[in-house]
């Protein structure tokens, strides 16, 4: 196996198997933080809604110790000047105020905790929230990252031995037609310089001895040879 077949698997193995599952890892990171913003809003929202609902709980019941405190006051006075009828109807609305305020009690004590409770998961919320805006950056420039390896990755399993196998299989096919180019040039040299020889031995001493009778038939030779 190649080098970059070796570095392909690597890459792939510990990256291909996180990005194949998700599609955009930055969408994907973006989109959790607006939910987790929704999360938060909402809680918020929630959070009103119980610290209001408990205020109003507040409020009543002081109503009613009110209402308690006076109409038992009221029944004094009018036990006080003699009136019977006065005090009864003074202690029946007072056990009216009790009733009320024995009522109101549990349910603002069930309030007040409902309410802590939202308290603590808004903070927890606000929490993560800062969080993971704090780490978004960071995941985003992560997420980059990888893809860009994905990507080399890719490229590079693209590029592998096969590649390099065939590069070394048109070079041998290269060096075979180079070595019978050679083959050929010195075969076709070996080939003229033996027709010239043959050559050479056709056109020597034959013409020589045909050119010498041709003078002497033309009486020309013995002046020939006087000249020279």
């Amino acid at each position: 196996m190649g080098l970059f077949s070796r570095i392909a698997d690597v890459f792939k193995a510990n990256v291909n198997d996180v990005l194949d599952k998700v599609e955009d890892p930055e969408k994907m990171l973006k989109q959790m933080v607006i939910e987790m913003e929704e999360s938060v809003n909402k809680t918020t929202l929630a959070v009103a809604q119980a610290i209001a609902n408990e205020k109003s709980l507040e409020r009543k019941i002081e109503k009613a110790k009110k209402d308690r405190e006076e109409w038992e006051q009221k029944a004094v006075q009018a036990l006080q000047a003699s009136r019977d009828d006065l005090a009864r109807a003074a202690l029946e609305k007072k056990a009216i105020a009790d009733r009320n305020l024995n009522d109101l009690v549990p349910i603002h004590i069930q309030a007040k905790e409902t309410a802590n409770k939202l308290r603590q998961q808004l903070d927890s919320l606000k929490a993560k929230l800062d969080e993971a805006r704090s780490r978004q950056s960071t995941l985003i420039a992560r997420s980059q990252a990888a893809k860009a390896q994905k990507q080399i990755a890719q490229s590079i399993s693209g590029v592998g031995s096969d590649a390099f196998s065939k590069f070394d299989k048109f070079e041998g096919k290269i060096e075979k037609l180079e070595a019978e180019a050679t083959a050929f040039e010195e075969l076709a040299g070996s080939n003229t310089s033996l027709d010239d020889e043959f050559k050479k031995l056709s056109s020597g001493p034959g013409i020589d001895n045909e050119l010498e009778a041709m003078k002497a038939k033309l009486g020309l030779l013995n002046s020939s040879n006087t000249n020279s």
